[in-house]
C-alpha cells in the first residue's frame, strides 16, 4: 500500500497514483461542537505559557498552571489525512512579537500587529478578522519605520523546537508534511490595507515592488532556515487570498507585473530543495489560472465553488495536466447533514475529476463549518473511500 508521504509526492509530481488522497480543514469551534458529538479528546501535559485547548469555544489559550488538560486528537490522526500542516508559521511582523490590544469586549479584540495595522477577531468562534485601521499608509513611512526590521535574518522570528517535535510526529506516521505561510499580497493587505494597496497598484507600482522585493528576500532568508535548521519538509503551502466572490481583487495584468514574479521566484526557490508548492486562494480565481500554472505551482486549493467561474471539472479539463488539485468539494454540501445529498455530491465529484484526468486531493472548498454535522462528515468520507480508487 501507498504511504501518504509517496501518494501526495505522486500527485503532485504528475505520476500515476493509487487512489484520490485526503485532507481538510474543521475550524476550531467546529471541533469544538463536534466532542459534544463524539469526537474523541486526549489529555496532553502543558507547561506553563504552552497553549492549552478550551472546550467551551475550541480556542487555544496559554497555560497558566502546568499540567494535563484535554484536546482534540489532531484531526490528521482521527481522519487519517494524508498531508499535515507543521507549523507555528514564524512572525513576518516588521515589528517582532509586536502586539497592542486596542478594544476588548465579550466577543471579539482589536489589535495592533508590528506592521501598524489593527486586525478585529472574534474571540469565540472562528473567521477572517476585520480589517480596521493602518499607518503604513505611504511608502515613506514603509520606508522609515518597517523595512529596516525585514532585510536581516532574524532566528527568534522562528519556533524551531515546536516545528522540529511537529515534522517528527508526523513523519513518523508516513504523512505528506509541509511547512506553510501567506505570502506578499496578505502580508499587503495586513500591513498597508486594502485600499492602500490597491491605490498602491496603480499609483505607486514602484513601492509594491519594493515591498515584495523586501519580503520575497525576507521569506527566501527564514525559509532557509527552517529548512537547515528545523528539518526539510515533503513541500510547501502558500497562503493568497486573490479573489472574492465575483472575481480577483486585481486584474490579471495588473497581477502578472506586479506580484506573480515574486511568486514564480518562490516557487524556483523551493523547487531548489525538491519541494513542491501548493498555492491556496479563495475567491475566484479562473482568471488567474494561466498565471499559476505559468509560475509553476504543483497544486492549486481550494476552488472555492461560491466564486464566479470556479468549475473544478473545466480546470480539470484546462490544466489537469499542468498541476494537482486540492479541495473543490463544495462545503454547503457537508452542511446539508443530508446522507443522500452528501452520497450523491462526494461521488459525483470524485467519480468526475477522476474521469478527466485530475490529480486530485479530495477536500471541501473552504474550512469545514460547525453547520456539518461530526456524523455527516463521517459519512462522506465512507463515501470518498468507496470511490477514492483510480
Amino acid at each position: 500500500m501507498t504511504t501518504s508521504r509517496e501518494l501526495i509526492n505522486q500527485l503532485l509530481r504528475g505520476k500515476k497514483a493509487e487512489r484520490v488522497a485526503l485532507v481538510d480543514s474543521p475550524w476550531g469551534d467546529t471541533l469544538s461542537a463536534w466532542v459534544q458529538q463524539g469526537y474523541p479528546v486526549r489529555k496532553e501535559y502543558k507547561e506553563v505559557g504552552e497553549d492549552r485547548w478550551c472546550r467551551e469555544d475550541g480556542r487555544w489559550i496559554e497555560a497558566t498552571v502546568a499540567g494535563e488538560y484535554e484536546e482534540p486528537v489532531p484531526p490528521w490522526e482521527h481522519f487519517d489525512y494524508d498531508m499535515v500542516g507543521i507549523g507555528p508559521w514564524f512572525d513576518v511582523m516588521p515589528l517582532r512579537d509586536y502586539e497592542e490590544m486596542v478594544e476588548e469586549t465579550p466577543e471579539w479584540e482589536a489589535k495592533r500587529n508590528g506592521a501598524g495595522a489593527v486586525l478585529k477577531y472574534w474571540k469565540h468562534k472562528s473567521g477572517t478578522p476585520e480589517h480596521i485601521d493602518f499607518r503604513m499608509v505611504t511608502r515613506d513611512i514603509w520606508e522609515r519605520d518597517y523595512r529596516p526590521s525585514l532585510l536581516e535574518l532574524d532566528p527568534l522570528r522562528v519556533d524551531l523546537k515546536e516545528m522540529a517535535k511537529n515534522i517528527a510526529t508526523a513523519a513518523s506516521a508516513n504523512k505528506w508534511v509541509h511547512y506553510g505561510h501567506m505570502f506578499i499580497w496578505e502580508s499587503m493587505r495586513q500591513s498597508m490595507g486594502d485600499i492602500t494597496l490597491y491605490e498602491s497598484l496603480l499609483l505607486d507600482p514602484e513601492w509594491v515592488h519594493d515591498y515584495n522585493r523586501v519580503y520575497t528576500d525576507f521569506y527566501k532568508k527564514h525559509f532557509a532556515y527552517m529548512i537547515e535548521k528545523a528539518g526539510k519538509p515533503d513541500g510547501i503551502w502558500l497562503y493568497e487570498d486573490m479573489g472574492y466572490k465575483n472575481g480577483l481583487f486585481a486584474s490579471p495584468k495588473v497581477l502578472e507585473e506586479l506580484i506573480f514574479p515574486y511568486y514564480k521566484e518562490m516557487v524556483d526557490f523551493f523547487h531548489g530543495y525538491d519541494l513542491p508548492v501548493i498555492l491556496h486562494t479563495c475567491g475566484s480565481t479562473a482568471a488567474a489560472l494561466p498565471l499559476i500554472v505559468a509560475a509553476g505551482f504543483d497544486g492549486l486549493n481550494p476552488m472555492e465553488r461560491k466564486a464566479l467561474n470556479n468549475d473544478p471539472f473545466v480546470f480539470a479539463e484546462k490544466y489537469g495536466d499542468k498541476i494537482a488539485f486540492v479541495g473543490g468539494l463544495d462545503a454547503r454540501v457537508f452542511e446539508t447533514n443530508d446522507r443522500d445529498i452528501i452520497k450523491r455530491e462526494v461521488a459525483s465529484y470524485i467519480d468526475g475529476m477522476k474521469a478527466r484526468g485530475a490529480r486530485l486531493v479530495f477536500a471541501s472548498d473552504h474550512s469545514i463549518s460547525p453547520n456539518t454535522h461530526y456524523a455527516s462528515y463521517c459519512y462522506a468520507l465512507e463515501v470518498y473511500r468507496e470511490h477514492m480508487l483510480y
